[in-house]
């Protein structure tokens, strides 16, 4: 029997873009939950005028980490077998879906993540610099502290087995929130495999949200969010 897998979006203020990234994505998987993190701009009326979807809602904003550990008790609470992530920015290609269950099934992997930087098929899109360094950057410290051989730390296109959700005690609520949880899956024991998609950048202007558009200061974030997983999460 296949798994069955719940598609869940963080969603923050997309209310140009949301009901199309909806309709793609229903027709990849038949349950879909969205996550709306305090929107503002007319996202939250988008989403109650549909029926085809289940939404979770933060009365203010509380960060995107904060909007998966939403979404990942939700998937715990209502028994599915894999949650897949997928942001609401046209970054992901919702057709890839099954894509990625199945191979996270058929590698018997914890948590599949993608890679934009495995396999480049198409080099016409680029991130911003200041984006693509620190990942790479952030990337390296992250394998040479756990052993890892990632090519992007922060890829949000990725596909969970619940059960290995229910093992992570995941608290950082902003977008350094995928770097604790490398750690915590890692020292747990966990089968990460990485898996390649497509290289897509439609705002390079994209805003992370006050201080952290400035690129050290996001780069300090990232380094104190792992630098405290490494040093409070325990192995085994």
């Amino acid at each position: 029997m296949p798994p069955v897998s719940l598609a869940a979006l963080p969603v923050y203020n997309e209310a140009a873009h949301v009901d199309e990234v909806l309709d793609n994505v229903l027709q990849h998987c038949q349950d879909v939950l969205v996550v709306d993190d305090g929107s503002t701009d007319g996202t939250a009326q988008r989403l109650a005028s549909r029926s085809d979807i289940r939404v979770k809602t933060h009365v203010t904003n509380r960060g995107y980490g904060a909007a998966l550990l939403t979404a990942f008790d939700y998937a715990i609470d209502h028994d599915f077998d894999v949650v897949v992530t997928i942001d609401c920015d046209g970054q992901h290609e919702p057709e890839r879906i099954p894509e990625l269950v199945s191979a996270l099934h058929a590698h018997q992997a914890d948590i599949l993540s993608g890679s934009r930087y495995l396999e480049i098929e198409n080099d016409s899109s680029h991130p911003p610099e200041d984006r693509r360094q620190i990942n790479v950057d952030v990337t390296e410290r992250l394998n040479d502290a756990l052993q890892l051989r990632l090519t992007d730390a922060f890829c949000g296109f990725k596909a969970y087995r619940t059960a290995a959700l229910r093992r992570l005690s995941l608290t950082e609520p902003g977008y350094a929130m995928p770097l604790e949880l490398w750690v915590q899956a890692v020292r747990a024991g966990m089968r990460i495999i990485e898996h390649p998609v497509p290289l897509i950048y439609l705002d390079e202007e994209r805003s992370f949200g006050g201080s952290l558009d400035d690129a050290d200061l996001r780069m300090s974030y990232y380094l104190e969010v792992l630098d405290r997983a490494l040093a409070t999460t325990p192995a085994g």
